[in-house]
């Protein structure tokens, strides 16, 4: 497998421009190491708020793996005031922000020597950030998996817009699930692809089968957007009983329907809780290593961004 060489692969330290989502809970040592060892960038979340078991995970993940890694902080979920010393004490070097003013912690995270990017849904957002300081910039796209912008914008839009309006490195979030979306991101202006859902359904993913086999059988029709008005955030998940009845009779209080996330995520009931899913759902019809993942996802790149070469230049 050929090395990419670009900013954002020597800014992490890594083989390939493959990060993987900082899913609550699941973006933990188990499936991080794997996406590391493979040649990318293992994400270990903080969303689920559980702020000593992330400590041990990362302690487990220097285990499994002497390559690059990093950590996400998820402004909205983290009500820990020292989360900046904590990831700082880790020796982390990479740090996503995300859920929150890239101004709350850009500047102590920069002064400690990390790498920070933000995670940005809307142009106003990227400017912002950039504002702040940030290294680079993860532009989520709509259709992506998780909480969302409300006002949710696809990424064939969002990406090339903010791309004409900065210099940073940028990594591409929303539908990346194969080489032909990474060499489409890259022709919009990523340097670097962030592949969640396609990352839940790894076998290293720590979640149900249920939930794998969910992404498996999916269509590209059978994720819904939820929560548009609010209150509290919009969000992308699969279709199931539950999630369509919030679709036709929203609730006041969107986060209440995730109370039976541990029963959902790791004990397989389906409607136990709101199952997050991209869109990019309807693509996947197979559980894969992460390896296996990154070795294709690259393979066709490269074939794909000859082939181009070969027939149009």
């Amino acid at each position: 497998m050929t090395k990419i060489n670009n900013r954002i692969t020597e800014l992490l330290g890594v083989e390939y421009p493959i990060i993987q989502a900082p899913m609550g809970w699941i973006a933990r040592a188990q499936l991080a190491s794997a996406v590391s060892n493979a040649g990318g960038l293992g994400i270990i979340e903080t969303s689920s708020g559980q702020l000593e078991e992330v400590r041990a995970e990362i302690v487990k993940m220097r285990e499994l793996t002497d390559k690059p890694f990093g950590v996400n902080i998820a402004q909205a979920f983290v009500r820990d005031p020292g989360i900046v010393d904590f990831v700082v004490d880790q020796g982390v070097k990479f740090v996503t922000t995300s859920a929150g003013d890239p101004n709350k912690y850009c500047g102590p995270l920069k002064a400690a020597g990390l790498t920070v990017f933000h995670v940005v849904p809307t142009l106003a957002g990227a400017m912002k950030a950039i504002e702040a300081g940030v290294d680079g910039l993860v532009v989520e796209g709509g259709e992506g998996g998780g909480f969302k912008n409300p006002k949710d914008v696809a990424l064939m839009v969002l990406l090339p817009l903010i791309r004409s309006k900065v210099e940073v490195p940028i990594i591409a979030a929303g539908g990346m699930v194969c080489g032909r979306t990474m060499a489409a991101a890259f022709a919009l202006g990523a340097e670097g692809v962030q592949m969640g859902t396609r990352m839940v359904s790894a076998a290293e993913s720590p979640v149900h089968q249920n939930w794998k086999d969910a992404i498996i059988n999916a269509k590209e029709t059978d994720t819904l957007f939820l929560n548009r008005h609010g209150p509290g955030p919009a969000l992308r998940a699969l279709k199931t009983e539950r999630t369509t009845k919030l679709d036709r009779e929203p609730t006041d209080n969107i986060m209440g329907e995730m109370r039976g996330v541990l029963d959902l995520y790791f004990g397989g009931d389906m409607e136990a809780a709101i199952a997050l899913s991209g869109q990019v759902a309807g693509r996947i019809d197979e559980v894969k290593s992460a390896k296996d993942i990154i070795d294709e996802v690259i393979s066709d790149f490269h074939a794909i961004m000859e082939q181009m070469a070969k027939t149009y230049l």
